[in-house]
């Protein structure tokens, strides 16, 4: 399976927190970070989501980050 159908499967689970701008989600893949704050920036905006995990008890400083269009929106995806 690929990692946009994963992603899309998981984002139909409830969200493990939410702050202003995204709705975070863990996933086979990592953890998710969807963009829920209207239209998407034009770049993958990976500090705000860096900052906001720090709100829901998420350290993803460290980890590899990439993002994806799906369905739902923009996801920003950090693993190890």
């Amino acid at each position: 399976m690929a990692i946009r159908e994963l992603l899309e499967d998981a984002l139909l689970e409830p969200a493990i927190g939410t702050t202003p701008r995204f709705r975070w989600h863990a996933t086979p893949v990592g953890i998710a970070a969807l963009w829920s704050q209207g239209p998407a920036p034009p770049a993958p905006p990976f500090d705000m989501a860096l900052e906001e995990g720090l709100q829901v008890g998420l350290d993803l400083s460290r980890e590899e980050r990439e993002f994806h269009q799906v369905k739902a929106g923009l996801v920003l995806l950090f693993h190890s």
